[in-house]
Protein backbone atom coordinates (compact mmCIF):
# COMPACT_ATOMS: atom_id res chain seq x y z
CA UNK A 1 0.00 0.00 0.00
CA UNK A 2 1.62 3.33 -0.68
CA UNK A 3 1.32 5.70 2.37
CA UNK A 4 -0.03 9.16 1.87
CA UNK A 5 -0.02 11.06 4.61
CA UNK A 6 1.01 10.51 8.11
CA UNK A 7 -0.09 12.32 11.55
CA UNK A 8 0.42 12.37 14.98
CA UNK A 9 -1.59 9.18 15.64
CA UNK A 10 -1.86 7.33 12.13
CA UNK A 11 -0.82 6.91 8.93
CA UNK A 12 -3.04 7.03 5.72
CA UNK A 13 -2.51 4.63 2.41
CA UNK A 14 -4.09 4.76 -0.92
CA UNK A 15 -6.53 1.69 -1.53
CA UNK A 16 -7.14 2.83 -5.11
CA UNK A 17 -8.39 6.08 -6.61
CA UNK A 18 -11.57 6.42 -4.21
CA UNK A 19 -10.34 4.73 -1.41
CA UNK A 20 -8.25 5.48 1.57
CA UNK A 21 -7.18 2.96 5.01
CA UNK A 22 -5.98 5.18 8.14
CA UNK A 23 -4.73 3.19 10.68
CA UNK A 24 -3.60 3.96 13.69
CA UNK A 25 -0.55 3.07 14.89
CA UNK A 26 -0.92 2.17 18.76
CA UNK A 27 -4.06 0.20 18.15
CA UNK A 28 -7.68 1.05 19.26
CA UNK A 29 -11.14 0.62 17.69
CA UNK A 30 -12.03 3.13 15.08
CA UNK A 31 -15.66 2.16 15.41
CA UNK A 32 -16.64 5.00 17.51
CA UNK A 33 -15.51 7.61 14.77
CA UNK A 34 -17.09 5.54 11.85
CA UNK A 35 -20.23 5.68 13.64
CA UNK A 36 -20.12 9.51 14.05
CA UNK A 37 -18.94 9.93 10.53
CA UNK A 38 -22.02 7.71 9.37
CA UNK A 39 -24.07 9.46 11.39
CA UNK A 40 -23.17 12.92 10.09
CA UNK A 41 -22.96 12.12 6.21
CA UNK A 42 -26.12 10.52 7.05
CA UNK A 43 -27.20 14.24 7.79
CA UNK A 44 -26.01 16.39 4.85
CA UNK A 45 -22.47 17.37 6.71
CA UNK A 46 -19.32 17.03 5.10
CA UNK A 47 -17.32 14.53 6.38
CA UNK A 48 -15.45 11.37 4.88
CA UNK A 49 -17.50 8.52 3.91
CA UNK A 50 -16.83 5.75 5.43
CA UNK A 51 -16.86 2.19 4.10
CA UNK A 52 -15.42 -0.25 6.89
CA UNK A 53 -14.12 0.27 10.55
CA UNK A 54 -12.29 -2.93 12.09
CA UNK A 55 -10.02 -2.10 15.10
CA UNK A 56 -7.50 0.39 14.34
CA UNK A 57 -8.62 0.64 10.36
CA UNK A 58 -11.27 3.04 9.27
CA UNK A 59 -11.60 2.42 5.11
CA UNK A 60 -12.96 5.68 3.96
CA UNK A 61 -13.31 8.01 1.23
CA UNK A 62 -10.12 9.47 -0.73
CA UNK A 63 -10.34 13.28 -0.37
CA UNK A 64 -8.62 15.33 -3.61
CA UNK A 65 -7.34 19.05 -2.90
CA UNK A 66 -5.29 20.45 -0.73
CA UNK A 67 -6.11 20.85 3.55
CA UNK A 68 -7.57 24.51 4.16
CA UNK A 69 -3.39 24.95 5.58
CA UNK A 70 -1.89 24.79 2.45
CA UNK A 71 -3.84 26.30 0.59
CA UNK A 72 -3.38 29.36 3.42
CA UNK A 73 0.21 28.85 3.48
CA UNK A 74 -0.04 28.97 -0.76
CA UNK A 75 -1.56 32.55 -0.34
CA UNK A 76 -4.60 30.97 -1.92
CA UNK A 77 -6.64 31.65 0.84
CA UNK A 78 -6.58 34.74 3.15
CA UNK A 79 -6.84 34.49 7.41
CA UNK A 80 -10.46 35.72 7.27
CA UNK A 81 -11.71 33.12 4.60
CA UNK A 82 -9.89 30.52 6.56
CA UNK A 83 -11.53 31.68 9.55
CA UNK A 84 -14.44 31.43 7.44
CA UNK A 85 -14.44 28.18 6.37
CA UNK A 86 -13.57 27.11 10.46
CA UNK A 87 -16.48 28.66 11.72
CA UNK A 88 -19.36 27.75 9.36
CA UNK A 89 -18.13 24.22 9.79
CA UNK A 90 -18.61 24.83 13.60
CA UNK A 91 -22.04 26.13 12.70
CA UNK A 92 -23.27 23.05 10.56
CA UNK A 93 -22.24 21.00 12.88
CA UNK A 94 -23.38 22.40 16.01
CA UNK A 95 -26.78 22.52 14.32
CA UNK A 96 -27.20 19.06 14.26
CA UNK A 97 -28.99 17.38 16.88
CA UNK A 98 -26.79 14.68 18.97
CA UNK A 99 -26.70 11.38 18.54
CA UNK A 100 -27.01 9.77 21.48
CA UNK A 101 -26.32 12.58 24.35
CA UNK A 102 -29.37 12.84 27.07
CA UNK A 103 -29.34 16.81 27.13
CA UNK A 104 -30.86 18.39 24.40
CA UNK A 105 -28.40 21.08 24.63
CA UNK A 106 -25.68 19.10 23.43
CA UNK A 107 -23.90 18.43 20.35
CA UNK A 108 -21.73 16.26 18.34
CA UNK A 109 -18.32 17.73 18.88
CA UNK A 110 -15.36 17.78 16.37
CA UNK A 111 -12.74 18.69 19.35
CA UNK A 112 -9.91 18.94 16.71
CA UNK A 113 -11.12 21.27 13.97
CA UNK A 114 -8.00 23.71 12.57
CA UNK A 115 -7.43 24.29 9.29
CA UNK A 116 -4.98 21.06 9.01
CA UNK A 117 -8.00 19.12 9.29
CA UNK A 118 -10.09 20.74 6.66
CA UNK A 119 -9.57 19.49 3.17
CA UNK A 120 -10.82 21.83 0.17
CA UNK A 121 -12.33 19.40 -2.24
CA UNK A 122 -15.03 19.75 -5.32
CA UNK A 123 -17.70 19.57 -2.94
CA UNK A 124 -16.61 22.23 -0.43
CA UNK A 125 -14.81 22.11 2.26
CA UNK A 126 -14.80 18.58 4.09
CA UNK A 127 -13.62 18.48 8.00
CA UNK A 128 -11.67 15.43 8.40
CA UNK A 129 -9.82 13.30 11.41
CA UNK A 130 -13.14 12.72 14.07
CA UNK A 131 -10.87 10.50 16.23
CA UNK A 132 -11.60 12.85 19.21
CA UNK A 133 -14.97 13.31 18.47
CA UNK A 134 -17.31 13.29 21.30
CA UNK A 135 -20.53 15.32 22.12
CA UNK A 136 -21.30 17.91 24.63
CA UNK A 137 -21.74 21.42 25.02
CA UNK A 138 -20.48 23.17 21.64
CA UNK A 139 -18.62 26.14 23.23
CA UNK A 140 -16.42 23.44 24.00
CA UNK A 141 -15.70 22.60 20.43
CA UNK A 142 -15.51 26.64 19.57
CA UNK A 143 -12.79 26.69 22.26
CA UNK A 144 -10.68 24.05 21.37
CA UNK A 145 -10.46 25.35 18.03
CA UNK A 146 -9.38 28.81 19.41
CA UNK A 147 -6.81 27.33 21.58
CA UNK A 148 -5.57 25.37 18.93
CA UNK A 149 -4.88 28.41 16.45
CA UNK A 150 -3.47 30.67 19.66
CA UNK A 151 -0.95 27.91 20.20
CA UNK A 152 0.54 28.31 16.58
CA UNK A 153 0.56 32.33 17.06
CA UNK A 154 3.08 31.29 19.77
CA UNK A 155 5.06 28.52 17.78
CA UNK A 156 8.70 29.60 16.23
CA UNK A 157 7.59 30.25 12.59
CA UNK A 158 8.11 32.84 9.85
CA UNK A 159 6.77 36.03 11.27
CA UNK A 160 4.74 35.96 8.30
CA UNK A 161 3.01 32.52 8.91
CA UNK A 162 2.42 33.54 12.59
CA UNK A 163 0.98 37.02 12.03
CA UNK A 164 -1.30 35.04 9.42
CA UNK A 165 -2.27 32.78 12.15
CA UNK A 166 -3.06 35.58 14.93
CA UNK A 167 -5.43 37.24 11.93
CA UNK A 168 -7.13 33.71 11.77
CA UNK A 169 -7.50 33.44 15.65
CA UNK A 170 -8.82 37.09 15.77
CA UNK A 171 -11.45 36.75 12.46
CA UNK A 172 -12.57 33.22 13.90
CA UNK A 173 -13.54 34.20 18.00
CA UNK A 174 -15.32 37.03 16.08
CA UNK A 175 -17.02 35.16 13.99
CA UNK A 176 -18.53 32.35 16.93
CA UNK A 177 -20.06 33.31 20.21
CA UNK A 178 -17.31 33.51 23.11
CA UNK A 179 -16.72 29.81 24.97
CA UNK A 180 -17.35 30.05 28.61
CA UNK A 181 -14.70 29.87 31.21
CA UNK A 182 -15.70 26.52 32.25
CA UNK A 183 -15.18 25.37 28.42
CA UNK A 184 -12.15 27.11 28.08
CA UNK A 185 -11.08 25.09 31.16
CA UNK A 186 -12.45 21.70 30.03
CA UNK A 187 -10.65 22.36 26.63
CA UNK A 188 -7.17 23.30 28.65
CA UNK A 189 -7.23 20.03 30.94
CA UNK A 190 -8.34 18.04 27.95
CA UNK A 191 -4.51 19.54 26.15
CA UNK A 192 -2.52 19.32 29.16
CA UNK A 193 -3.88 15.62 29.10
CA UNK A 194 -2.72 15.07 25.56
CA UNK A 195 0.10 12.71 25.19
CA UNK A 196 0.72 13.85 21.64
CA UNK A 197 1.63 17.49 22.91
CA UNK A 198 5.35 18.15 23.36
CA UNK A 199 6.97 19.75 26.29
CA UNK A 200 7.06 22.85 24.45
CA UNK A 201 3.60 23.17 23.37
CA UNK A 202 2.28 21.95 27.27
CA UNK A 203 4.85 24.75 28.32
CA UNK A 204 3.39 27.09 26.35
CA UNK A 205 -0.84 26.54 27.11
CA UNK A 206 -0.88 29.06 29.46
CA UNK A 207 -0.04 31.91 27.47
CA UNK A 208 -2.13 29.98 24.40
CA UNK A 209 -5.38 30.24 27.13
CA UNK A 210 -4.43 34.20 27.76
CA UNK A 211 -5.03 34.77 24.15
CA UNK A 212 -8.55 32.50 23.72
CA UNK A 213 -9.67 34.54 27.28
CA UNK A 214 -7.99 37.30 28.88
CA UNK A 215 -9.28 36.21 32.18
CA UNK A 216 -7.50 33.91 34.55
CA UNK A 217 -8.63 29.78 33.97
CA UNK A 218 -7.90 27.21 36.66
Amino acid sequence: MELIASGREADVYALGPDRVLRRYRHGGDSAPEAEVMAYLTGAGYPAPIVYDADGPDLVMERLDGPTLLSAALAGESTPDAVAAVIADLHERLHALPPRIAADPGDRILHLDLHPDNVMLTARGPVAIDWRNATEGPPDRDVAMSLLILAQVTLWPLDPAVTAAARQTLTALAASLKPPSPDAVAWVLAMRRANPTMSEAELAQLDRAVALVRPEPVA
